[in-house]
């Protein structure tokens, strides 16, 4: 777990790397705290004016923490495929959220039991099977009023996959937590 300082430091990282990033410029982390030194998952949302304009993350903890929130953040503002990317003109609008990800498990329980090891507002969700994958953040099934059920069946709508997917034994299912920093544009 970060403290809210460490929080905070994440969020400011990650706004640093974009406006590095729409400046065409690749962020380097000179020595960054210990915390940022160890191998986390972490995802950075943009929104604008309420509206999302870029989410893209790192779910496994392949690089330290510090350098995946770089990595997430650039991505975020210039290479989310739904969106163009983010103008200079606009990095003063920018709200940011980081979240850091627990280690994803698998759920170990028969499919139709899915839904009953999934608590909304906890965890978020991997689906993967038949070549697909997708994921949603523990705070999405929150912003969308949604079921257990309806979170599932999301997160499979995200793989390409058709809803209730995930009732099949052949596609996986992976929830992980994630710690949530916020920060309002400057």
């Amino acid at each position: 777990m970060l403290t809210p300082e460490e929080g905070r430091t994440a969020v400011r990282l990650a706004r640093s790397a974009i406006e590095n990033a729409v400046d065409g410029e690749r962020m380097v982390l000179p020595d960054p705290p210990e915390v940022f030194r160890d191998k986390r998952g972490v995802f950075v949302t943009i929104k604008r004016q309420g509206q999302l304009r870029g989410c893209i993350g790192l779910p496994y903890p392949v690089k330290p923490l510090g350098d995946a929130i770089v990595e997430a953040a650039a991505s975020a503002a210039l290479e989310d495929p739904r969106f163009p990317p983010v103008s200079r003109s606009e990095l003063g609008d920018l709200d940011l959220e980081v979240t850091v990800l627990t280690l994803p498990r698998t759920l170990d329980c028969p499919p139709q039991e899915r839904p009953d090891h999934v608590e909304v507002g906890k965890h978020g969700l991997i689906v993967s099977g038949l070549g697909r994958g997708g994921l949603l953040l523990p705070q999405v099934p929150t912003e969308y009023g949604w079921s257990s059920r309806e979170f599932l069946d999301q997160t499979c709508v995200k793989a390409g996959l058709p809803p209730g997917c995930w009732k099949r034994a052949d596609v996986a299912v992976q929830t992980f937590e994630g710690q949530i920093f916020e920060e309002k544009a400057v």
